[in-house]
């Protein structure tokens, strides 16, 4: 675990590390970019406290002031949920800590930073992923080759619908990104069950995936375990509606002359709006699926 003026860990989280005691790292994009105010501060907050009656240490990451911090503090969430706040990846971590600069982590960073506190498991929503048409714009989300060298156990419901998924799950293979299925052997497609696309190796229980990562830590290698955590078929959004809306929003894009990283935001806004916000609402059922499973693994890689 490294310590220093650019990274500040939690005394709580620190100890828990050091102490071997369970511990879940959290991304801070969810709540500043992620969800509506207040709601985001609200959901942040409860997050935590599920953890925290799960007998789990919470280490939401995000930068304040310039300084990443691992194991934010209410205040630091409320604060980081309220203002403007810059997206930070891992390509942004210097210059957002040079400048001062508050920001929200993304998978990438937020993973980033978690194994250089000494944090084994992580909960998010959905992973980035490779964009549509990314053979001719080279769009491709910065968390698939952080994770390839990034050993932390990720829990995740997929990628989002709008990423090109079987070239997500090319990639992953060709990064030695291990994808396990969570009680399936297809792969979710965040608002969605199912993507239509299998994942070789299931996994039935905590224990499980705690021995896989037991196993990558053997054999010395680097890349990320994703645990792809369906959600539940009654919560999930309706196929025939993801289906229909989700075409909806491309050729929006498409016309509107939406490109770059304009384009993530502006199709997840237009499903939200289009779905009448049960888009939104299967977004936090995800998450709280994600946070209650990474739980459960964090206490089983402890052991």
């Amino acid at each position: 675990m490294r310590s220093s003026e650019a990274l500040q860990v939690a005394p709580e989280v620190a100890a828990a590390v050091a102490d071997g005691r369970p511990v879940l790292a959290l991304e801070s994009t969810i709540f500043t970019h992620g969800l509506p105010r207040p709601r985001n501060v609200e959901v942040a907050l409860e997050v935590e406290q599920q953890l925290r009656d799960a007998g789990v240490v919470p280490a939401t990451i995000g930068l304040v002031d310039g300084d990443a911090v691992v194991g934010l503090t209410a205040e630091q969430i409320e604060r980081l949920g309220t203002e403007e706040v810059r997206k930070v990846s891992v390509r942004d971590l210097p210059a957002a800590a040079a400048t001062g600069s508050g920001g929200g982590t993304t998978v990438a960073s937020t993973s980033y930073l978690a194994h250089a506190a000494g944090i084994r498991t992580m909960s998010t929503g959905g992973l980035g992923g490779v964009h549509h048409h990314a053979s001719t714009t080279f769009d491709e989300s910065a968390d698939l080759v952080t994770l390839a060298t990034t050993p932390i156990t990720i829990v995740c419901a997929g990628v989002k619908s709008i990423l090109d998924i079987p070239a997500t799950l090319e990639r992953m293979e060709t990064l030695n990104i291990t994808v396990l299925g969570y009680r399936t052997n297809r792969f979710p497609a965040f608002y969605v069950r199912d993507s239509g696309l299998e994942v070789e190796y299931r996994v039935d229980d905590a224990d499980q995936v705690a021995a896989v990562t037991a196993q990558r830590d053997d054999l010395g290698l680097r890349g990320a375990i994703v645990v792809a955590n369906p959600v539940a078929e009654n919560r999930q959004l309706s196929p025939e509606l993801h289906e229909r809306v989700l075409a909806e929003a491309f050729a929006a894009a498409q016309a509107r002359g939406v490109t770059g990283h304009d384009t993530t935001p502006f199709l997840l806004d237009f499903m939200q709006r289009e779905t009448a916000g049960e888009s939104l609402a299967v977004n936090l059922e995800v998450y709280r699926s994600n946070v209650a499973l990474g739980a459960e693994i964090a206490r089983a890689v402890a052991g």
